[in-house]
Formats: structure tokens, sequence, C-alpha cells
């Protein structure tokens, strides 16, 4: 360890992460914690997802108190960094503390409360770009009892560590409504709505010092009364930070059981559609563009046995095979390059009609089915780099793949040979590093703007990652041809 360190912690779904950075990168110490979530459907049918705020609050304790033992120095921690679910929310009493559980970011009690929501604030989403969905904060607020006032998860957080109300981040406030092209909360929308603008916290730009840690928490952590804590984001934009997608044309790409992109642009991207809506960034006046698709790995699980993976690639590697086009959509609907509620996932036989995904494998084996899928996602992902960029979007600059399937090195060449550019896996993207990141950039920046791009610079260069670089393939080339023409022959694109 060497100079100040900087700590971010990650409020996921399953546990509670923190990470610590300095001069030379990502520390080894990393602490995490479970959290437990209570799940069930409504009498509706509808999904409800609840976790108890105060575990939230005992879990940073926790960790904080883990990393901070394996320092030599509490004093050298320059600042602290939080980031969270998005669209997770609490009511709070009239003294700011939680009064009911966290309703957490997938929960669909506000789902008949959505089409008001849409209505009231037609001319606010237009301009910004936003399709308000059915879990968003805003409908779930309008869902639960009145209350005092309501808060994000990161802010409960924020004010558990400072030992006083805190404001929120302009990240985290995105699906509560909040207009980030005009700096300010939605008055008459959320007034029309019935919604006290007074009950929600006031709104900083990420990277804001909120205040310092408390005489309590540095009792239960160890960490020194006075230590910095910086406004947040939410924890996709605190991922695609830690990835080191932060000035214009740089992108980075989550492929898990979804595939996400995420990137950064000069003036606010505005989609039509709705598939794409962006967060305002800490620096440079930047916006945060993404969308999310309902394709990714988990389809390959229909086909392939996950612990067989490294089986069928290492065959893939040792004779390569032509696999068939796919679009390996697992369910029905797609939201992301395209927006088709009734699509479905398909394969196209050489000289014969599109068949349906289940007898993918039957027809063509195992090997070349997994080949098939896995090329299709990569397909999706360049579609969605075409979709962007005709927005409007520079997507010249370096693009970072993250991830679990990351984790398949045959599946990352034949991305990069997909789209046609180097990629680029970094070996720290978790999203606790990027929250230290910011915590990092923020109290260096001494009130003014966090320089982000320097930070990520040097946490970057200080750790090794892998490049994977494209290589030409005419027969490729000509099966991406035939997906595209798939998708306009159905309408899904232009």
């Amino acid at each position: 360890m060497s100079g100040q360190v900087w700590i971010g912690v990650d409020l996921g779904t399953q546990s509670v992460r923190a990470a610590a950075v300095d001069d030379d990168g990502p520390l080894p110490a990393v602490a995490s914690r479970p959290l437990r979530s209570r799940r069930w459907r409504a009498g509706d049918g509808s999904a409800r997802h609840e976790q108890d705020p105060g575990a939230w609050c005992a879990a940073v304790d926790e960790v904080l108190a883990e990393l901070l033992a394996g320092l030599d120095d509490p004093a050298a921690v320059g600042g602290i960094a939080v980031d969270g679910t998005s669209g997770s929310v609490v009511a709070v009493d009239a003294a700011g503390r939680p009064d009911g559980p966290g309703v957490m970011y997938d929960d669909a009690r506000g789902h008949g409360h959505a089409a008001r929501v849409r209505e009231a604030g037609a001319a606010v989403w237009d301009r910004l770009g936003y399709r308000v969905g059915d879990s968003w904060a805003l409908p779930t607020l309008l869902a639960l009892d009145p209350a005092p006032g309501y808060r994000h998860q990161t802010d409960v957080v924020t004010a558990h560590l400072t030992g006083t109300a805190t404001a929120t981040d302009a990240s985290t406030a995105l699906k509560t409504g909040y207009d980030a092209l005009a700096g300010h909360w939605p008055t008459h929308v959320l007034v029309a709505l019935g919604l006290d603008p007074a009950a929600l916290p006031e709104v900083v730009p990420p990277g804001t010092v909120l205040g310092g840690i408390g005489r309590g928490t540095a009792d239960r952590t160890g960490l020194v009364v006075g230590t910095p804590v910086v406004a947040g984001m939410t924890d996709g934009c605190a991922a695609q930070l830690a990835a080191g997608a932060v000035a214009p044309g740089q992108w980075n790409v989550v492929l898990g059981t979804t595939l996400v992109l995420k990137g950064v642009v000069e003036e606010l991207l505005r989609d039509p559609d709705g598939t794409v809506y962006c967060h305002r960034g800490p620096q440079g006046g930047w916006w945060w563009p993404g969308g999310a698709s309902n394709t990714g790995a988990a389809v390959l699980s229909d086909v392939v046995e996950p612990d067989r993976f490294d089986v069928v690639t290492t065959a893939l590697q040792r004779e390569p095979v032509d696999p068939p086009v796919v679009l390996p959509l697992r369910g029905r609907g797609e939201r992301f390059p395209f927006d088709a509620p009734e699509a479905e996932g398909f394969w196209l036989p050489d000289d014969a009609a599109a068949r349906s995904l289940a007898d993918l494998a039957s027809a063509v084996g195992e090997t070349a089915a997994f080949a098939g899928l896995a090329e299709g996602i990569a397909f999706v992902e360049r579609l969605a780099f075409e979709r962007v960029a005709a927005l409007g979007a520079d997507v010249d600059g370096e693009r970072s793949i993250t991830g679990g399937a990351t984790a398949n090195r045959w599946w990352n060449q034949r991305r990069a040979d997909v789209l046609g550019v180097a990629l680029q896996r970094p070996e720290h993207a978790e999203p606790a590093v990027g929250m230290a990141i910011l915590a990092r950039a923020a109290v260096e920046a001494d009130g003014g703007e966090p320089d982000l791009v320097a930070a990520a610079r040097d946490v970057r260069r200080a750790t090794a990652g892998e490049t994977y670089e494209p290589r030409p393939d005419a027969a490729l080339e000509d099966r991406y041809g035939r997906f595209r023409a798939a998708l306009v022959e159905r309408g899904w694109v232009a």
C-alpha cells in the first residue's frame, strides 16, 4: 500500500461488498456480507421484493470494519463512496429514519400507477428520452402508504455513515423522476401525482462530498471521524466506472444473464423508441447512456449444461465450425437494441424457413448450437452499437467487456471478431472499485469537478488485463448479414 486509500461500497441484491484502492490500484482486501431478500407474488401476480434497511447499514459497518482492520493507518483513508441498486426506495419518518421495508428495484407494486406517471410527465420523459418502467421508483412511491419522506437505498446508508440526513445523487434519483437536464425535481409532475416534492431528498451531482464519517460510524468501523463521504451512483454506473468507460466514445458491455451496453457521450442521447436512457455523469457535463437486452448468457444453459461450457469451447477452439444464424432470445420480447414485445428467438437453416430454438441442438448438435447462440449474442451486441451510433453516439473509443461470461476466452475472441474492434477485459471491474475511484476523484478535486478520466486511467495503468484483437472473417460477415436481414424482414429493425 502506498499513499492514500479510497474505499468503495457496493450495495448489491445479494450482498454488500467493499473494496479499497490506492495509488497502485485495487488492494487485495475485499470484504463482503450477504443480504437477505423477502420475495413473493401478490394477489395480482406481480412481483414483490423487500429487504431490511437496517441490514444494509449493519452489513456496511461490518465490511468497513473488516477492511479497516487490514490497514496500517486508518487515517490513510481519504474518502468513501457508495453505490446501490437503481430504483430501490424506502419510506422514512419525520427524522429521516427508515419507517418500513426497503422496496427493491424489481418490485412491481407500482405497476398500477405507471401509466399515470407516464401520462403526467409525458413532456418531461420525452425531453429526456425516458420510458418509465412499471418497477421504477416513482410509481413505486405512489403505491406506498403516505409518509413524511422517501429515500433511496444509498441515502439510507450515507445518512448512517455521517450520522445526519444526506442528499441523494442525480444518478440514483433518475428512476424517481429526477429531471437531470433541468437539474431539479419536476415539481409540477410530482404535484399532479399527489406526491409532495418536499418528501424527496435534495439532489446533487455524483462525486459531491456529502459530509464526513460520524462518531458512531467511527466507533463501529475504525474509520476516522470526518473522513469524506461522497455521493455515489447506481450500481450499473459504478461498474461502468470501474471498467474505465468514463470519457466520450468509450463503452462497456456487461455480459452475464443479460447483455447490457453502457457508454459516455457529450450530449444527451434521446431515443424516440425509449430503448436507451441516459444518466448524467460527474464530469464534463457528459451523459452516460445505456440499454439492456433480454438476450444473454442464460440462453446457453438451455443447450449446454454450464459445467460443460469449457468442454464445448475447447472443442470449438480445436475444430472451428460455421454455426447456424441465431436470434438467441430465451423468452418472448426484446427491449434493446430494438423494441419488439412479440419477438421470439429463432434460427435459420441454410435454405429453409426460420425454426424454433427448441429444436436447434437436435438439428445441428450441441457444439454448433452453442456456437450459434454465442455468436448470435455477439450479433445483438453489434446491432446495439449500430443503434446508439444511429442515435448520434460516438462509438469509436475504447471498449471494455465485463460480466461473468467474459471468463470464456473463446467467446471474448468471437465477440471481437463480430464487432471488428479490439475488446479489453479489465482485471478489476466490480462496482465497489468504481466507487473507490469516484471517491478519489471527488476528494482530490477539492470541491471542483471530479476528474474520473485521470483517476480511472491511473487504476487501469496499475493493473493487468486482457485484450482481444479482431480477426477478419468473411463467412462471419455473411452470417451477420443474414441475421440482420431476418430482423428487417420482421419489421424489428430498419
